[in-house]
């Protein structure tokens, strides 16, 4: 939780102290008596006015000090007021856009979700269903996000249906990649989060994208062959989504938490945990790019690292370094099969 700046400073404080003890506020007074400069005083006397704890000190009268709790009323009551207008007008939206739900629902057709798994083309249709799957939600969410870093745009969205959704008990848990520690925009989300209660956790790969709300309905992207439209399949068959609960649940026990203050030595292992994962991804046979996706990284990152890897061994091919790789024991025999990557080449 962010710490609030305090109304006044001890210095203001102070001053408004001797101003009840002399009868009167003087700024030359109180400075000598405080040995700090007047205009040190100057400021804390504008300050205590402004929060109507001394009186203006119109030409011809003194400046003296005003009851504390006058003044809280005298300040405090609008802001009282302000609040009870707000929440009049939140009651209004909820009561005339819900009367309106019922009307939408009748008139719009949308795709019917009786069935354990719906396939959704329309990205739209997508949000709507998710919005009401988050509306809905009481107890849980939980979601892999494969890839890395996210854009800003898209964590900044993301980041207010957060909230809400902490601020109403619900428990967020998110897992991302390792990577996504090097992306600053991901870093400062995940510190706000966090510091509002959600748990975030990094693996070195994930397979793909999945949310789950309540353990009762779960968003996964479409397959998409070639260009086809963005969709996803929304399912509530509850074998299915226990299934991908306890697959969540696998992976998060081995993740480790996203800490934004992460130490050196914290950084040099998970470095370590992606050196092998790449080593393991080429041992397959798997191309630069395919590697790339795995991890969630740039091709040109991914590319960096192979050519480190390469150096290192004194592999002048993939080939060679594959072999270097079998010989040395970097992998067990279950990894290591060149064979096994052919069709990911």
């Amino acid at each position: 939780m962010t710490q609030e700046i305090p109304l006044l400073d001890e210095i203001a404080v102070s001053a408004y102290e001797m101003a009840l003890r002399d009868g009167h506020f003087t700024d030359a007074g109180i400075a000598a008596a405080l040995g700090v400069d007047p205009a040190r005083v100057a400021q804390a006397r504008k300050a205590l006015q402004e929060l109507r704890l001394l009186s203006p000190g119109t030409a011809g009268r003194p400046v003296v000090p005003l009851d504390p709790e006058v003044a809280e009323a005298e300040l405090v009551s609008p802001l009282e007021v302000a609040i009870a207008q707000r929440r009049r007008e939140i009651a209004r939206v909820h009561q005339e856009l819900r009367a309106l739900a019922a009307e939408y629902r009748a008139r719009h057709r949308a795709p019917a979700l009786d069935g354990p798994i719906t396939v959704l083309d329309d990205v739209d249709e997508v949000r709507r269903q998710i919005d009401r799957a988050r509306y809905d939600c009481a107890e849980e969410r939980l979601s892999l996000q494969s890839g890395g870093g996210r854009p800003p745009e898209l964590l900044e969205a993301d980041r207010e249906h957060t909230l809400e959704l902490l601020r109403r008990g619900v428990r967020v848990r998110t897992l991302y990649q390792h990577t996504a520690r090097t992306s600053l925009a991901t870093r400062t989300y995940v510190q706000e989060i966090t510091r509002r209660g959600a748990e975030v956790r990094t693996v070195d790969e994930l397979s793909e994208r999945l949310i789950i709300y309540d353990r009762k309905v779960a968003f996964i992207p479409k397959e998409r062959p070639d260009s086809g439209p963005p969709g996803a399949a929304v399912v509530t068959e509850p074998t299915v989504v226990g299934y991908l609960c306890r697959a969540f649940e696998s992976v998060w026990q081995i993740g480790r938490p996203f800490e934004t203050d992460q130490h050196a030595a914290e950084y040099q292992h998970l470095a370590e945990e992606t050196r092998l994962s790449v080593i393991r991804l080429m041992a397959l046979g798997l191309k630069d790019e395919v590697i790339a996706r795995r991890l969630g990284m740039a091709t040109r990152t991914c590319r960096r690292h192979i050519s480190a890897i390469m150096e290192e061994m004194g592999a002048v091919s993939r080939f060679q370094a594959g072999l270097i790789i079998g010989r040395q024991g970097l992998l067990s025999d279950a990894e290591f099969d060149p064979d096994s990557g052919a069709a990911g080449r």
